[in-house]
């Protein structure tokens, strides 16, 4: 044996024996933390990047899970009965005395004050939903609130003359810059409309009904895309607002339905939805067959309001089989409001009420339809891009309610004083506050709020 074979043999024995010694330690360290009714794995020392560590902070937690140990002690929060300073005894709207929004309210002596939303369980607002701006101030708010503007009467005004005419004659959309309270505007006439005893069908996001969120299928009987989920749906809401008075009204014709059904004539209009709530295969066509059942009676006016109107004439992210954009008024539920808005298809007494929307860049406001609406008829589409005959067929007749860009001193102090007994802000409401903000702003509602008066809650 050389020396060189006998120097790495002797090298080798003793390694081994160096690492049985240090597996004896481990051993006896690992019976010694048993006995002491320890953890194995918190005594065993491992070989990470060359040196010994003990273990982490975050394995600890982990080994003390899953003992059911608590790695240390929970925070909890304070019981509110313990919350005895000021800053935390918030006032609730409902103690505000405001008055609730209603038909009767509505008149020119409340102009510029502020009024809360009921919100029952059936409330239109409350099942059909509201755009997600607006969800955000109902949310931070304690209770559903807006306030009373000129152009509130006006629409009210509007609402009124139309509850005795053809929707032919009571088509328009709410139009203003961003953030002038066109949504809230549509909220407030759906409220109006509830309370006064008008059947209502709300849409406040329309953007979902182009967005590829629901499934679809190619229907060859009417040549469109059908949307039995979101029709399904739109059923069920309608149903829950209205039923009160859809009791009293049935169908004055014959309904046929595709495969074979019909309903006779005086079916009670109730049954009809039914039908489409059980079966989501015919949940389109009885959205059609109501609407225009709808339309024919004369006891009771009908308002159908739409939020995000300008995505009902743009292209979709729906695509057909050989992947091909499909527009709009080629799926069942855009084409439906369509023929409404449109006036090809009418109530006896009613309106149709659209709202757009300026928030979302993908399904904004084109300039062939911002042409075709007359909202700038000095602005020309561009002689590139191709204008959809649609477009102006669909759009034909609508009018154009203005929404003014910002809040006058009245309206913005209610809204200030709603924020205020509402302990939303950081800083005592004052003259100087209001004052600062309103400027700041411009008077522009949405930035009043989010960018004014919120804003005081920053560090």
């Amino acid at each position: 044996m050389s020396f060189l074979s006998f120097t790495v043999t002797t090298r080798s024995r003793a390694s081994l024996t160096a690492l049985r010694e240090v597996g004896s330690s481990l051993k006896a360290r690992s019976y010694a933390a048993q006995a002491k009714g320890g953890s194995v794995k918190q005594n065993v020392q491992g070989y990470k990047g060359g040196k010994n560590q003990k273990l982490t902070k975050k394995q600890q937690r982990l080994e003390a899970m899953r003992n059911n140990k608590s790695p240390g002690v929970r925070l909890r929060p304070t019981p509110p009965s313990q919350l005895k300073h000021e800053l935390f005894q918030s006032q609730r709207l409902d103690e505000l005395m405001l008055p609730d929004f209603n038909a009767e309210e509505l008149t020119e002596r409340n102009l510029g004050k502020a009024m809360a939303f009921p919100l029952p369980e059936n409330d239109a607002v409350r099942v059909f939903g509201v755009p997600r701006n607006v969800l955000l101030d109902f949310r931070i708010l304690s209770k559903a609130a807006s306030v009373v503007r000129d152009v509130t009467i006006k629409l009210v005004d509007r609402l009124q003359a139309a509850s005795q005419e053809s929707s032919q004659k009571n088509r328009f959309v709410l139009s203003g810059s961003v953030g002038s309270g066109k949504s809230f505007l549509l909220i407030q006439g759906v409220e109006y409309a509830a309370s006064a005893g008008w059947l209502v069908m709300y849409i406040p996001r329309a953007i979902n009904l182009v967005n590829s969120s629901t499934p679809y299928s190619y229907d060859l009987r009417t040549q469109t895309y059908l949307q039995p989920l979101f029709a399904q749906r739109t059923l069920q809401r309608f149903r829950t607002v209205n039923e009160n008075t859809l009791s009293s009204l049935v169908a004055e014709e014959k309904i046929d339905l595709h495969d074979g059904l019909s309903l006779s004539q005086g079916t009670p209009l109730i049954s009809l939805i039914d039908v489409g709530i059980k079966d989501q295969t015919f949940a389109p066509t009885v959205l059609a067959a109501l609407l225009e059942a709808l339309g024919k009676q004369t006891k009771v006016p009908v308002l159908l309001a739409v939020d995000d109107f300008q995505a009902l004439f743009t292209k979709t992210a729906y695509k057909t089989p050989h992947f091909q954009t499909i527009r709009a008024w080629h799926l069942s539920m855009p084409r439906l409001i369509i023929d409404y808005a449109s006036g090809r298809k009418t109530f006896a007494r009613g309106a149709v009420v659209g709202a757009l929307s300026l928030s979302d860049k993908t399904y904004g406001l084109s300039q062939e339809l911002r042409h075709a609406l007359g909202l700038q008829p000095w602005l020309q589409p561009s002689s590139y891009l191709k204008v959809a005959p649609e477009i102006t067929a669909f759009t034909k007749g609508i009018q154009i309610l203005k929404v003014p860009e910002k809040l006058n001193v009245n309206e913005a102090a209610s809204l200030f004083e709603v924020w205020n007994k509402n302990k939303s802000f950081h800083t005592p409401g004052s003259d100087e506050v209001f004052l600062a903000k309103y400027t700041e702003s411009a008077g522009n509602p949405r930035d009043f709020v989010w960018k004014g008066l919120l804003s005081t809650l920053q560090t």
